[in-house]
Parts: structure tokens; sequence; C-alpha cells
């Protein structure tokens, strides 16, 4: 028998003529474009104060900590989270069923937040971990649940990861507005003094509006689920299969999480490359040729997310420590600037949507795209490198530099990142297709964990460093965008009628 097609496999159903929703794509889409949406919003609004809190002094209510061990922390948080996509990905799979796994990930998600709403170190780092987990759940199966809404072939499958791409970076765009100004706003200040509050506690304020977020996001999605009934279903197993899977997963996620807690990546990557070898050799003949790209893509992809995550990191701290925060004498939170690659996103991606429809068959295949978004990376990292030598101790840097570099890293985010979900859906066998979505997110989990290390260098009172850490920056990512040019294509071979 078919492994794919086993009784102990989740059914998934993959509709052909779906296209009562926006765009004639399937009307379930909206459903998760809007689900995804307000998840984003949550993480993106706490993400654009995180660090910033960490490192705000304790008189002005944050935790005071030095530069690298914040972006230390920052690194492991934001790596834990995508790190958590793999047995996230395994347990919709073999227990839960996708559509479940997202319910439940949104309902620890937003535990996670309020917990950070609570002024005291200890709720901020469970809140932290309730997070990891919770996103875990979701991140990796709802991109899932929109790839099994296309037939395989069906050529609307990378407009509609683009259309749920905008859903994503609309909250992002939101968010760090909302939850920025309530977080560092002198105005919000003010009010929470004149009505009794502590000023100082206003960081969690912005946490706790990244809960709301997420909990709009959980109505929206048990409202509208209906849309979603032939896809994500829980596998058919026996009870006892079932226990037994439930006690896997649950050491599985303790293993990981002590492997976390006590900063043990050397073995968390020996545990990689023999998963993918086991993986690799459990395929059959036409699916390894499929996992040899998903392995190119990865090592790639990590590469990218370790200098697009800078964003949450070293561009913040240069947002906030070397640029002036002001436009023709309006002032903002330095916060906001994290809404600007959302904008882009907002804007760009309905015309990378109707450009890869337009080209068709004669688009680029998905690692060339790769190879452009890291070129579009390593660039935003050549102009920001630049704009830090303008900075002195008496001039900031002109805004203007760093929407700049937000413009070229969204045009490289449209490049990888969408592309990146629809390819894996296309390349996973159907009964791996949660943890091959896993497998993806890892590789954002590796950049995130490097960024934060990366960042850790940024220091804008010694000459010439941060020119330094922008500009290896650079040079690693564009000369990695060119090796992958030059094997795309071998990797187009393996993918085959994949593409």
């Amino acid at each position: 028998m078919n492994s794919a097609t086993s009784d102990n496999q989740p059914k998934m159903e993959y509709p052909k003529t779906d296209s009562a929703g926006l765009f004639g794509h399937p009307k379930g889409l909206m459903t998760l474009f809007f689900t995804e949406m307000w998840e984003r919003f949550s993480y993106y609004g706490m993400r654009a104060i995180l660090l910033l809190y960490m490192v705000a002094p304790v008189a002005n209510g944050g935790l005071g900590l030095d530069k690298p061990s914040a972006t230390l922390i920052y690194g492991l948080y934001t790596s834990a989270v995508y790190l958590m996509s793999i047995p996230g990905g395994w347990i919709a799979d073999g227990i839960l069923g996708s559509r479940v796994a997202v319910l439940i990930g949104g309902i620890i998600i937003a535990a996670g937040h309020y917990s950070m709403a609570v002024p005291s170190t200890s709720t901020f780092y469970a809140g932290l971990i309730l997070i990891v987990l919770g996103t875990g759940l979701l991140k990796p199966n709802i991109s899932s649940i929109v790839g099994s809404l296309y037939a395989e072939g069906d050529p609307r499958r990378d407009a509609g990861f683009s259309i749920f791409y905008m859903g994503i970076n609309l909250g992002a765009f939101v968010a760090p507005l909302a939850c920025g100004f309530l977080a560092q706003d002198e105005k919000f200040k003010a009010f929470l003094k004149a009505n009794n509050f502590l000023p100082e506690g206003s960081w969690h304020w912005g946490f706790g509006a990244a809960g709301v977020g997420m909990t709009f996001g959980l109505i929206q999605y048990l409202i509208f689920q209906k849309s979603l009934r032939r896809v994500g279903n829980r596998p058919d197993v026996p009870m006892g299969e079932l226990v037994k899977r439930i006690a896997i997963a649950v050491a599985a996620i303790t293993a990981l999480g002590l492997l976390l807690i006590y900063n043990l990546w050397s073995i968390i990557a020996v545990g990689i490359v023999a998963g993918a070898i086991w993986l690799f050799f459990s395929l059959q003949s036409e699916e390894r040729n499929r996992f040899i790209v998903i392995g190119i893509l990865f090592v790639f992809a990590a590469l990218f997310w370790a200098a697009f995550e800078q964003a949450g990191s070293s561009l913040t701290l240069f947002a906030d420590k070397m640029t002036r925060n002001s436009v023709f004498g309006w002032n903002f939170p330095s916060s906001w600037f994290q809404s600007v690659n959302s904008l882009f996103i907002i804007v760009l991606a309905p015309v990378f949507s109707w450009l890869w429809v337009t080209l068709g068959s004669r688009q680029p295949s998905s690692p060339a795209k790769f190879s452009f978004g890291l070129l579009f990376a390593g660039l935003g990292f050549v102009v920001v490198a630049f704009a830090s030598t303008l900075y002195s101790g008496s001039s900031l840097v002109d805004p203007f530099w760093l929407v700049s570099v937000y413009f070229l890293h969204t045009v490289g985010e449209l490049c990888l990142s969408p592309v990146g979900l629809s390819t894996m859906t296309k390349l996973a066998p159907a009964r791996l297709v949660g943890l091959i979505m896993g497998i993806w997110f890892l590789a954002a989990s590796v950049g995130n964990y490097a960024a934060g290390t990366i960042a850790g260098h940024f220091d804008e009172t010694a000459e010439g460093a941060v020119f330094k850490l922008f500009a290896s920056v650079a040079v690693v990512t564009i000369i990695s965008a060119g090796i992958l040019a030059a094997i795309t294509p071998y990797a187009r071979k393996l993918i085959g009628k994949a593409e």
C-alpha cells in the first residue's frame, strides 16, 4: 500500500475547482489570511519592542540588560519560535491535524502575550516560553493548510501564497505602530500618569495589545472554520497509537526546551543532521531528489534569515541609537521603523503575485528566486553600511537611509519567503507536509539564532564597528547569492515536474 494513502495518515483533500474566494482563489484562503494576519500582529507587535525593553534601564521600566546579553536572548527566543515548528508540524501530522493544531497554538500564544503584560521578570520569561510553544503549533500548520487548498500543479499556488503573505505583513505593519505607540510614546506615558498608572509600565501595555490581536485572530478562525472543513483533518489512528504519539511529542518538546535553556546548539545541529539522514533514506527515489533540493534551499534560506532578521536586532538598535526619529519636525518611536518593511510588502506583494502568474511557465525557478532574495538582502546591507559612516555623536543618520534598506530587503523577501512556503508544499510528500514545513521554519530558526549572535557585535560607541558589522553581512549574503545561482540548474533537474 502506498504510504501516502495509508489509513494511519491524515486524509488530505485537494480541491481542484474551488475558486469561490478572493481573486478566484479557494474560499478558505481568506480565513487563513486573517488568522495569520492577527497572529503576526501579535508576534511583530511584541517583537518591535522586545529588544528595546530588554536594554532599557530599570528606571525606565526595562530590564537593564547589556546589548550582547539582550541580543542573545532575542536570538534564542526568535530561533526557538521557528525551531518548535518541527515538533509542531509532526504533532499536526500524527496527532491533532492541522486545523486543531492552529487553534490550540493560537490559544497558547495569546496566553503568552497576556503573561508578558504583567510587569515582572518571571511572567516576562514565562510569556516568551508560551509564545514559543504556541507559535510552533500554529506557524507551520497554517502554511501547510494554505498549500492543501490547491491541487498539485495548480498555477494559482504561488499567487495564493503571495496573497497569504500580504496578510502576514498587513498585521506586521500595524503591529509596531500600535504596540510601539503604547510602549514608547511620551503622550501615552503622560496619559498613564494622569490616570494614576506608572508611565514606566507602558512597555507592558504594548505586550498586552499583542495578546488582544491574537484573541481577535482566534475569534475569526472559529467563526469561519467551515471554509476549511475539507483540509487539515486529524489522522485516523487507534487510541493506543494516539497516546504513544502524544507521549513522544511531549518528550521531544521537553528535550528541545532543555537544549534551548542550556544553549546546546551543537547537539541540536547533530540532531538536525541525523534526522535529515534518517528521513532521506526513508523516502522513495523521486522524493529523495526533492529532499535534496529542500536541503539546498534550507541552507541558503538560513543565510538569508541571518541577514534579514537583523531588522529586530542590529537594525532596531541602529534606528534607536544612530538614526533621527523624526520627519519634517514630527517625532515618532524608533520601533515604528519595523513597520516599513511590511508597508512595502503590502504594496509590492500584489505586484509579485501578478508577475508570477503573468510569467507562468517562463518565471524563474524557485532556486533562482532564492538567489535574487539573497542578492537584494546583501544590497540592503551595502546601503546601511555606507549610512553608518554618516553618523557622529552630534549628527544622526537621516531616516530615509533605513527606509531604502527596508525597500531592498522587502524585494528580497518577496523573492524568497512566500516562494519558499509554496515550494515546500510542492516538494513535500503529502504524508509529511507538516514535518517539511517544520523543516522550512527550522531554517528561519537557525537564521534567527545567528542573527542574534551577529547583532551582539553592534556598538555605536566604537569607531567603525557598525560599518564592519553591516559590511560583513553584505559580503557573505551577496557571495551566497552567487553560489546559489551557480547551482540552480542542478537543483532544477532534481525538482523535476514538481516545479
